[in-house]
């Protein structure tokens, strides 16, 4: 998730998920493709760290490929309402996962955006 030690502006992107079924294969990709580097934290998830200043990533096991960003927001609930009554649809309810407060919703074709409170 986003670093809780840098600072977002409101309603930035500050984190990304990229997942599929074979996380060693796209930890190869980026590595070598952009010169990322990946940190293993644990089966199925590495984190990704970009160049300065760009937002940091992970890298997710999955059973089918996807590209999920994280919006920074001042309030995580109000998103969500605000997502629903443009014609979005929540797939997680505000959590908090001792990180931080983030939720899932979709946009209106079904894009998934993470809503991450900060």
């Amino acid at each position: 998730m986003a670093d809780p030690a840098k600072t977002f502006a409101p309603n930035s992107i500050a984190h990304f998920e990229v997942a599929g079924p074979d996380p060693a294969a796209l930890q190869e990709f980026y590595r070598r493709v952009f010169d990322w580097r990946i940190d293993e934290q644990g089966p199925g998830y590495s984190l990704v760290f970009t160049p300065e200043g760009t937002p940091d990533g992970a890298v997710v096991e999955a059973s089918s490929p996807s590209l999920t960003v994280g919006i920074v927001v001042p309030d995580v609930s109000a998103a969500v309402d605000a997502a629903g009554r443009a014609g979005g649809a929540v797939l997680m309810e505000p959590t908090d996962n001792g990180w931080v407060t983030k939720a899932q919703v979709t946009d209106p074709a079904g894009n998934v955006v993470t809503l991450i409170e900060g």
